[in-house]
């Protein structure tokens, strides 16, 4: 899993992640810093505020790796604890990320992110649609069933623009290197190049968050 390598290529199979993992099992997978994940020197202040433990998931339209770490992705995201706030970000690596950063704006704001997430994906990279072009991207959209209109007048919005504008300045502060990534608490930063494989990555999150709700517990 190559950093910044966005191919539409297959990713290597993952181990299944069931859950939460106890913190003393995940402990003892000896987690290294600078080697597993990185501690950031100027910690970026976090959208949740205390006692949540914010973790962002910074991935891809376009990167296969991200479209097979959903599934596992969203299992973990239903079994964390009521104190961890997940969210997702959209990277803008070059310029001609915009429009997919755009589709998943547009689909946050209109709340369909659930209904479509995995259909963006589908479309993209098993089916091939060019939905980064507005031509193919809005009939797309209308055949989804959603009011094409309204979701033209949302993707073009001042809204979007503005959180696409925060995402890329997210993904600067964060040094985000490749996709997915994960960050937790506004403090760590681990990706799939450097957790090795996702089953990892998780269980490494799942040890910073530990570390941050005994940080805050003081």
């Amino acid at each position: 899993m190559k950093r910044r390598v966005f191919a539409l290529t297959t990713a290597g199979a993952a181990l299944a992640v069931f859950g939460h993992l106890p913190a003393c099992a995940q402990d003892a997978q000896q987690f290294k810093p600078d080697e597993d994940y990185r501690a950031l020197q100027k910690p970026v202040p976090p959208e949740a505020a205390p006692p949540q433990i914010e973790v962002i998931e910074f991935f891809s339209y376009g990167c296969s790796h991200c479209r097979d770490f959903e599934t596992q992705f969203e299992k973990w995201k239903a079994a964390a604890p009521k104190d961890v706030s997940v969210r997702r970000e959209h990277v803008g690596f070059q310029t001609n990320f915009e429009p997919l950063q755009r589709i998943y704006y547009a689909l946050e704001i209109m709340g369909k992110i659930d209904q479509l997430h995995a259909k963006v994906y589908a479309a993209l990279q098993a089916e091939r649609k060019q939905i980064n072009q507005p031509q193919v991207l809005f009939p797309w959209i209308a055949a989804q069933g959603l009011d094409r209109a309204e979701f033209e007048k949302v993707y073009n919005s001042f809204g979007v623009a503005t959180k696409v504008r925060r995402a890329n300045e997210l993904q600067k502060a964060y040094d985000v290197e490749g996709t997915p990534a994960l960050t937790t608490g506004g403090r760590y930063y681990t990706d799939g190049s450097m957790a090795r494989n996702f089953t990892r990555m998780l269980a490494l999150t799942d040890v910073l968050i530990e570390r941050e709700r005994k940080r805050m517990r003081g």
